[in-house]
C-alpha cells in the first residue's frame, strides 16, 4: 500500500525504531531527538504500546506478570486498542502540524511479537492494520538487530524482568526472523542497524539515513 505520508512534504515523517529488547532503542531514539531539534525539526517521541493515557493503561496490563494467561488473540487486539487511541490522539495530529514523529515501536512489532513470536496469523494482523491504520505507515522503521543470546544478555542486567522479557531464547529467535522478513519484504522502509557496533558507528549511520529523509523532503 502506497503511504500518503511521503506524498506530500508539508506534513511530518514518521520514524518508528525496532527491534528485540536490549538492542538500544531508548538510547538511539534520543540521539534521534537531539539531532532532528539541531536541524530546527519540531519532533514528537512516544512509545508503543503506551503514547496517550489508556494506551499507557493498556501498556501496564500488557506488561505485568500475572496469574491469569493473556493469550496471543488477547494480546494483539489489546496492542491495536492502544494503538488506535495513540495514532488518533498522537501521531496524525503531530504529523498533520508538520512535526516529526519518533515512536519506539508500532505495527511491525506486532508483526514480529505476536506473529512470529505467538505464531498468531499475518494475515489477521494485516486486516486489523489496515482497519486501525488505513493509509498511516511509518516512512522510515530503523531495525536494530542483533544476536539473540546478546540481546537477553543485556536485558538480564536490568533486573526485574517484565512479561515479555521473560520468554525462551527460541520466542526471541522467531521474533528476529520475523522483523528480518518483514525488512525483506519492505526494503524501501527498512533501514538494517547492526546493534552490536559501537555508538558512534550507530550514530553515524542513523545521521547519514535522517540526513536523506531531511533532503528528500526539501
Amino acid at each position: 500500500m502506497p503511504n500518503s505520508l511521503t506524498k506530500n512534504n508539508s506534513r511530518g515523517c514518521f520514524i518508528t525504531l525496532e527491534g528485540m529488547e536490549g538492542v538500544g532503542k531508548s538510547t538511539h531514539q534520543a540521539f534521534i531527538q537531539r539531532y532532528l531539534k539541531q536541524t530546527g525539526h519540531a519532533v514528537v517521541v512516544t512509545r508503543e504500546p503506551g503514547g496517550t493515557p489508556i494506551a499507557e493503561t493498556i501498556r501496564q496490563l500488557l506488561l505485568k506478570r500475572q496469574a491469569e494467561v493473556i493469550i496471543p488473540e488477547t494480546e494483539l487486539l489489546l496492542l491495536f486498542a492502544g494503538r488506535a487511541q495513540h495514532i488518533k490522539h498522537v501521531i496524525r495530529p503531530a504529523l498533520n502540524a508538520g512535526k516529526w514523529v519518533i515512536c519506539d515501536r508500532f505495527t511491525d512489532a506486532s508483526y514480529a511479537y505476536q506473529g512470529g513470536g505467538r505464531g498468531v496469523s499475518m494475515q489477521k494482523i494485516e486486516a486489523l492494520e489496515k482497519w486501525v491504520q488505513a493509509d498511516l505507515r511509518p516512512d522510515c522503521i530503523l531495525l536494530l538487530d542483533t544476536r539473540v543470546k546478546l540481546a537477553l544478555k543485556r536485558i538480564k542486567r536490568r533486573g526485574k524482568l517484565d512479561r515479555i522479557e521473560t520468554e525462551e531464547e527460541e520466542f526471541f529467535q522467531r521474533v528476529r526472523a520475523a522483523y528480518l522478513a518483514r525488512a525483506e519484504k519492505f526494503p524501501g522502509r527498512y533501514e538494517i542497524i547492526e546493534a552490536s557496533a559501537a555508538l558512534l558507528k550507530i550514530q553515524r549511520r542513523i545521521k547519514l539515513i535522517l540526513d536523506k529523509l531531511i533532503n528528500d523532503r526539501r
